[in-house]
């Protein structure tokens, strides 16, 4: 799992399209796509609904998404840091 995976499925929860959540990744849909779809089979859970329009989360995509706000925001506090120390 990684850091971008993570972006991408809080992107497709935001925006609850897949194509809009692409646009706003700055990548392609099937590119986007292919990647939840990687992180679900590696999680051997499924995270969105696909048959629902909008796209919603399923329960424990729910709760999947929380924790990876969470791992984003601390990754963002990691590179703040990182970037003071080289500017020191």
């Amino acid at each position: 799992m990684t850091i971008t995976q993570f972006r991408y499925i809080v992107a497709v929860d935001n925006h609850r399209h897949f194509a809009k959540a692409a646009d706003a990744c700055f990548v392609t849909q099937p590119t986007l796509t292919l990647q939840i779809q990687k992180l679900e089979e590696e999680l051997a859970i499924l995270i969105f609904d696909r048959s629902k329009h909008p796209i919603v989360p399923t329960p424990v995509g729910v709760r999947l998404i929380e924790q990876a706000r969470k791992i984003l925001q601390e990754s963002a506090v990691v590179e703040k840091m990182a970037k003071r120390i080289k500017g020191s």
